[in-house]
């Protein structure tokens, strides 16, 4: 069985920075598949960063510049650091891998993911 669990969200005022980890345990996930989304009420689930099979990094136009995304393979944890916080940047953030053995890295696609974790409230104010 695989888990994924977020952390590290929270409010903060505009311009400021959160980072938030994904934590991961389970034997049939691929850790080189992963990445971030969120959701916004009202809207479709989107992608956010993720990674790319060679380990390139995939980033929505949104969020270039101002989040990352890495990993920590010694500690099965993914993080986004997001910098300059913006307003249109609340949302529920989940974290999301596929299943082992990909055959390539859906991306930003959130439709090839198998596991998800519950989330994690991030809440930009001005």
């Amino acid at each position: 069985q695989v888990t994924l669990v977020e952390s590290g969200g929270g409010s903060v005022q505009v311009g400021g920075s959160l980072r938030l980890s994904c934590a991961a345990s389970g034997y049939t996930y691929d850790s080189r598949c992963m990445g971030w989304f969120r959701q916004a009420p009202g809207k479709a689930r989107e992608g956010v960063a993720a990674f790319a099979i060679d380990g390139s990094t995939k980033y929505a136009d949104s969020v270039k510049g101002r989040f990352t995304i890495s990993k920590d393979n010694a500690k099965n944890t993914l993080y986004l650091q997001m910098n300059s916080l913006m307003p249109e940047d609340t949302a529920i953030y989940y974290c999301a891998a596929t299943t082992i053995r990909a055959i390539f890295c859906p991306g930003l696609s959130r439709y090839e993911y198998s596991y998800w974790g519950q989330g994690t409230q991030v809440t930009v104010s001005s």
